[in-house]
């Protein structure tokens, strides 16, 4: 073997070298489809920029239900987190309200933790990120499930799906966040804006005590604008709690860092649901008085015709078999 043969297989070895080093630096370069390593739009970026923000920076998802929005929050230089982008959900499945078990349809609600391995640049749908469905409070509180997605095609059974070009910007912000050095980003899934007067409507609803308890997160972040650490105890979520750690599902929960105005919009929200529960109450109070006045007035009226009839009921009236003449 000549001396140039040991140099090319020696070019050939670094090369490979190489490329074994240069693919490690990434989480998010695959053979094949390149569609999940596109850059993000320079228009998108001087978005980002004009609000203070980068591609870098870390993200929250807002996702609501009834009004089938997808929101993608920035953090940015005030410390803050802004609305960067809305979009719109093409489809969901179910009713509002969480998933329960396995084959139910429903398209989760509650507050999920996105990492880098969540991410399916191969998914079939497009692009997608799992939910991690099912996370310690659905495990808490015996629920099933599997391959929650946020996905593109416009098609869902139990996933909330994306127009194509939409998910290709929101991977692409996800992806982005990744590389800026977070570990993960927080998706908030919403059966609608958690404003008290919306509460009110669902007073007598099956599911209020969820959304009461997921409602508190939302508070925070509404007001605060920074996603709230959240853990489950009581088998409930609970949001900035003091004790550091992870916390056991089942036990007693700790305090919590207080917030004035969580406090006074839980206040509202109490006084909301309270007129809202009598309103109701009265609406079937004067139903049953309906109801009952009618089954009166019918009694009433047969009694009379008892009268005319001796107590007996009228006989029927004969039909002769042919015409009269």
């Amino acid at each position: 073997m000549t001396a140039t043969f040991f140099h090319r297989l020696a070019a050939i070895i670094i090369l490979a070298w190489l490329g074994v080093g240069l693919a490690a630096c990434s989480n998010f370069v695959k053979g094949g489809d390149n569609r999940h390593n596109i850059p993000l739009a320079p228009a998108m970026v001087k978005a980002l920029h004009d609000i203070g923000s980068s591609p870098g920076e870390g993200m929250v998802v807002r996702i609501f239900k009834k009004e089938a929005v997808l929101e993608v929050w920035k953090h940015t230089n005030s410390g803050q987190f802004k609305l960067f982008k809305t979009y719109n959900i093409c489809a969901f499945s179910g009713d509002l309200g969480p998933k329960f078990r396995e084959g139910d349809y429903q398209s989760p609600e509650g507050f999920y933790t996105i990492t880098p391995g969540l991410m399916n640049p191969k998914s079939a749908y497009f692009l997608a990120f799992n939910t991690g469905f099912p996370n310690k409070f659905d495990r808490a509180n015996g629920r099933s499930g599997s391959n929650l997605m946020v996905h593109g095609d416009c098609k869902s059974v139990g996933c909330y799906a994306m127009t194509d070009g939409g998910m290709a910007e929101i991977y692409a912000l996800a992806r982005e966040s990744f590389k800026g050095g977070n570990s993960s980003f927080q998706v908030q899934i919403y059966p609608f804006r958690m404003t008290t007067a919306n509460l009110a409507q669902f007073a007598s609803n099956q599911h209020l005590a969820f959304w009461r308890n997921i409602k508190e997160g939302y508070d925070l972040f509404d007001l605060n604008k920074t996603p709230p650490a959240w853990d489950v105890c009581e088998n409930r979520y609970i949001f900035n709690p003091v004790a550091a750690g992870p916390l056991d599902a089942a036990a007693l929960c700790p305090p919590t860092v207080p917030d004035a105005q969580v406090a006074a919009r839980k206040a509202a929200d109490d006084k909301a649901l309270a007129d809202a529960g009598n309103a109701i109450t009265r609406q079937a109070a004067t139903e049953a008085a309906i109801k009952d006045r009618g089954a009166a007035v019918s009694g009433f009226f047969s009694g009379i015709g008892s009268v005319f009839t001796g107590g007996q009921q009228a006989p029927a009236p004969i039909v002769a078999a042919t015409p009269a003449q």
